[in-house]
């Protein structure tokens, strides 16, 4: 069954799933805080909705019904947008909705000039590599130690970018 789904900036009403999708997703989540910097500061922000389909049972929904599929965060300096936080719910991962939020984030990208997108991803993540990958992006480089593991050890940042210009 097709899932009609909608794009809404994160609000309010939003944030308190996507603030617990953060805490399943993530062993290093943003918190509430994170967010609402990011608000406060004019981030690009999307929240990517869907309707309810039978057996989304557990599924994080708004008081309307609608389902939270992802949301991401952007930051845009000059010609460049950088692509802060992206994600999609775990148990809507491997459908396609990752693809959806890239896609709709460098048209969104084109649209206010943008000539590059970036963005950094845990080494280890090799699904989430592939589908940059997958999506025109290109390694450029590397930020060693970036991200947290656990209390005593860090994991590199693969950097990644994607020439809007070439891809258009």
């Amino acid at each position: 069954m097709t899932r009609r789904f909608e794009w809404v900036p994160l609000s309010a009403d939003v944030l308190p799933l996507v603030v617990e999708v953060e805490k399943t997703a993530y062993s290093h989540p943003w918190t509430v805080g994170h967010f609402k910097d990011t608000l406060n500061v004019g981030h690009h922000t999307q929240a990517l909705l869907g309707e309810a389909l039978p057996g989304d049972v557990g599924l994080p929904t708004l008081a309307d019904g609608r389902v939270l599929i992802g949301y991401l965060v952007a930051m845009q300096i000059l010609d460049e947008v950088h692509l802060l936080n992206i994600t999609v719910v775990p148990a809507l991962q491997r459908q396609g909705w990752g693809r959806v939020l890239l896609d709709g984030l460098a048209l969104w990208a084109r649209a206010q000039q943008a000539q590059w997108l970036w963005l950094e991803v845990r080494a280890s993540n090799a699904p989430a590599l592939a589908a940059y990958r997958q999506r025109g992006f290109a390694e450029v480089g590397r930020r060693r130690d970036y991200y947290p593991l656990d209390k005593h050890r860090r994991e590199d940042a693969i950097v990644m970018s994607l020439n809007l210009k070439v891809t258009a």
